[in-house]
């Protein structure tokens, strides 16, 4: 079959997209974003190549099992796990889950409590509870055996989107479909030239579409893993690495970033010798008027970011910021003797549903700008209820942010001490308006209790503004203690220095 050049005539012909026209508007767009065969085959034959020699060696690659169901779990969990979030902190995670639940049925076996626990950290945390409901509902309503096909995953397992069941359905079951996440979208974007904001309906359901045509039916599972990685490792963000990509020929956003170069040294060129000659350059940007997924007219190339003026995404709407009051409640434990001192902390566990659902906190309450003129008596009394008699030693923190990606959370930090070791010493109503499930949890608790990392990060803050000699002394101790351990080490003599001759 003849590839047809870019630079030519043919190449911009208009063509109708029958096969997406009941998801996209029947608009003709340039030639140049589809693939050829011979592209197609060329792509998956350097793809293959690439990651059957390249590959990261991650945990959940090395599932080797005749079990289906235990590979497609394994799959299932880390594709879960790796969402919004990077593959460095994901593989701890994994490990540890899959130790403690290595099978879909010791999942659905654990609770909402030690599944939160285990997530603590990782942030999203409505994931790991879709994939306990998930797992309960394989045991219960499919006999333990999961889904096959991506459609009956997605139709039928809670918090499994078209992309999770499409890794999941070719990776583990074989499954002949391709998917999208963030890697494929950029690699698909520079690879036809698509400069469209990626979020439109059209340009998602475009990628879709290239996914299910360039996927290889041989092997599946390895080539949808070879173009997420190739995105992972190699086409980039911000620092793409063009030079070895194992498909830069195919690459119409890399040979545009060498048009534009050309163009430089040409017009360079033409100046130095003042000739009069008009140099012809191949043009990528001679595209037909209105392509839906061409980059736009008044979106100027721009020649010093070359390939990663792609994919472009709209401009993200502001974070939204809430300022917070954090109370931080210290009781010591009256059950302890005094060579064990054991402090607690009284936290609240969030509503089930929304934002960090499920997990613990300390007593938080909306602040507004006028309440910063407010002294801290005050403010305890009128936002959580607690007065003078019933609290001591209240002390300012200070403020800390925790960010998400849509809302940025502004702590400002206040502890108190309490006398008793019982909350009924102080207004509950007041610290649980809601009457949310609340308890007393010492520090080792929470080292591992269901905690988000922005309330560790009030505790952090709190624990250096209360007790910051406490802190530095423990180091002071450790360095004292290392340093003695080193000394000790010295002053031993090595075995070899019994067999030296000794001096007469």
């Amino acid at each position: 079959m003849v590839t047809l050049n870019m630079c030519s005539p043919q190449f911009y012909s208009r063509q109708k997209n029958a096969s997406d026209s009941k998801n996209q508007d029947s608009t003709d767009t340039c030639k140049f974003h589809e693939f050829t065969l011979s592209e197609v085959d060329d792509l998956r034959k350097c793809l293959l190549s690439w990651y059957d020699s390249d590959q990261r060696i991650l945990p959940w690659r090395k599932v080797e099992s005749s079990d289906e169901n235990i590979k497609a779990y394994s799959v299932w969990v880390s594709e879960v796990m790796l969402q919004q979030t990077q593959v460095a902190t994901v593989i701890d995670y994994y490990n540890k889950w899959m130790k403690k639940w290595p099978t879909v049925q010791d999942l659905a076996s654990a609770t909402v409590e030690e599944v939160n626990t285990m997530w603590s950290g990782l942030g999203y945390y409505s994931r790991g509870r879709s994939l306990l409901e998930g797992a309960q509902k394989v045991v219960k309503d499919m006999g333990g055996e999961m889904p096959q096909t991506a459609e009956d995953l997605q139709r039928h397992l809670p918090g499994v989107g078209r992309y999770t069941a499409g890794a999941i359905a070719s990776i583990a079951f074989g499954q002949v479909t391709g998917l999208v996440d963030g890697n494929v979208m950029r690699v698909l974007s520079r690879l036809r030239l698509i400069g469209a904001y990626i979020t439109q309906r059209n340009v998602l359901d475009r990628f879709w579409s290239l996914a299910n045509t360039i996927v290889d039916p041989k092997r599946p599972g390895d080539f949808n893993q070879s173009i997420m990685e190739l995105g992972a490792t190699v086409c980039t963000p911000k620092t793409p690495a063009c030079s070895r990509c194992p498909v830069n020929s195919l690459c119409h956003a890399y040979k545009k970033m060498g048009h534009e170069n050309s163009k430089i040294k040409s017009t360079a060129l033409k100046s130095l010798v003042k000739s009069e000659t008009k140099l012809e350059i191949p043009d990528i940007e001679n595209t037909i008027p209105d392509c839906r997924l061409c980059l736009p007219a008044d979106q100027n190339w721009d020649g010093s970011l070359g390939v990663t003026n792609l994919p472009r995404k709209p401009p993200k709407a502001k974070a939204k910021q809430e300022d917070l009051y954090a109370l931080v409640i210290k009781n010591r434990s009256s059950k302890c003797n005094k060579d064990c001192e054991m402090d607690q902390f009284w936290m609240v566990r969030r509503p089930n549903k929304g934002l960090l659902a499920g997990l613990w906190e300390f007593p938080v309450r909306t602040r507004s700008g006028q309440d910063s003129c407010k002294k801290l008596d005050r403010i305890l009394v009128d936002e959580f209820g607690v007065n003078n008699k019933q609290a001591r030693a209240v002390i300012d923190c200070g403020q800390i942010t925790h960010m998400f990606s849509h809302i940025h959370h502004n702590y400002h930090v206040i502890s108190v001490d309490v006398t008793d070791n019982s909350i009924d010493s102080i207004d509950e109503t007041g610290l649980n308006p809601e009457g949310r499930e609340s308890q007393w949890i010492s520090t080792d608790e929470m080292k591992e209790a269901a905690i988000s990392t922005g309330m560790r990060k009030v505790f952090k803050l709190y624990q250096d503004k209360i007790s910051p000699n406490q802190t530095k002394s423990s180091r002071k101790r450790l360095r004292e203690g290392n340093s003695k351990s080193e000394k000790s080490k010295k002053a031993q003599p090595s075995i070899s220095a019994f067999f030296k001759p000794s001096r007469q």
